[in-house]
């Protein structure tokens, strides 16, 4: 029983020395969040956050100096919010922080409209980048990465983007174009109806605690096909009656860091007051950082 006793106790110890999670919050703060939020949505997912155990929580804004980033070399997980002002971010923000994953120093969570963002989008390319050259691993294929044409969103009969067309010579590949993810899908709308939610990946540690379906009260649609590279993991779904389905939780393998896309939101409706959304993006801040920390 001594033994036991003291091992428990040692472990007990080693749990308090841990170091904490570090979170950077992120958020634009559009002025519309004030019909959900009283004091815009990346503070309030901050206030849930800092008052969990293990957690270091910062909140930052797009207008604080250096566009808030400046404390970003100490993070663990940075979770992104943006939607109307992802032009002012400069393309070399994107590329630091797509860096800073790939070294396996920092992971990024991309909420909802956050999947035109810079970080999230150079973050894709990135991946796509990776995807191609191991299969067409030939240092004599030329290969040539095409960039979308700005942010537009396409038909549903386009072709799903990254899209790869090689040329071969005889029975080799010589050439390859990949046009890059496009990082969006045809079909949105800001109903605000509710969403239905369906774990597919109960093992997980980001849906631990997570009931194996529930639902969003109010949400705003988004439709497949979503113009990114294959995910690594699907954590869930999300279904509205009336039509329109989407993979909730994608997870990508980025170098040695990872990216995670969590689909639920919109600014002007309460999705981040829901407790079970709030359980998946705290539980997803712990996984990623224990990750980034090892």
């Amino acid at each position: 029983m001594l033994r036991i006793a003291s091992l428990l106790l040692l472990s007990a110890i080693a749990a308090l020395a841990a170091d904490p999670v570090r979170v950077l919050v992120w958020d634009e703060r559009q002025p519309r969040q004030d019909q959900a939020y009283e004091n815009f949505l990346g503070n309030a997912i901050a206030a849930h956050l800092e008052g969990r155990e293990g957690l270091q929580v910062v909140s930052v804004g797009q207008d604080d100096p250096e566009l808030g980033l400046g404390t970003l070399d100490d993070q663990d997980v940075l979770v992104w919010w943006g939607h109307v002002r992802h032009g002012e971010i400069p393309d070399e923000v994107g590329r630091r922080i797509v860096e800073k994953i790939r070294a396996g120093d920092l992971a990024l969570i991309a909420l909802h409209s956050a999947h035109w963002s810079v970080p999230f989008m150079e973050a894709m390319f990135a991946r796509t980048r990776i995807d191609v050259r191991r299969r067409f691993p030939d240092a004599g294929v030329k290969i040539e990465f095409v960039p979308p044409p700005g942010r537009f969103p396409p038909t549903y009969d386009s072709i799903v983007t990254p899209a790869v067309y090689a040329l071969r010579r005889g029975n080799k590949v010589s050439r390859v174009r990949v046009d890059l993810p496009n990082c969006v899908f045809p079909g949105v709308d800001a109903h605000g109806r509710p969403s239905r939610v369906t774990v597919t990946m109960p093992g997980h540690p980001v849906m631990r605690g997570v009931p194996p379906q529930f639902e969003i009260a109010q949400s705003e649609m988004y439709d497949e096909p979503f113009h990114v590279p294959e995910p690594d993991q699907v954590l869930f779904r999300e279904d509205w009656q009336g039509g329109g389905r989407f993979r909730g939780g994608m997870v990508w393998r980025l170098g040695r860091g990872r990216v995670l896309y969590f689909r639920p939101g919109h600014e002007t409706f309460p999705v981040f007051k829901d407790p079970n959304v709030l359980r998946i993006l705290e539980n997803s801040v712990r996984w990623l950082g224990s990750l980034a920390q090892d």
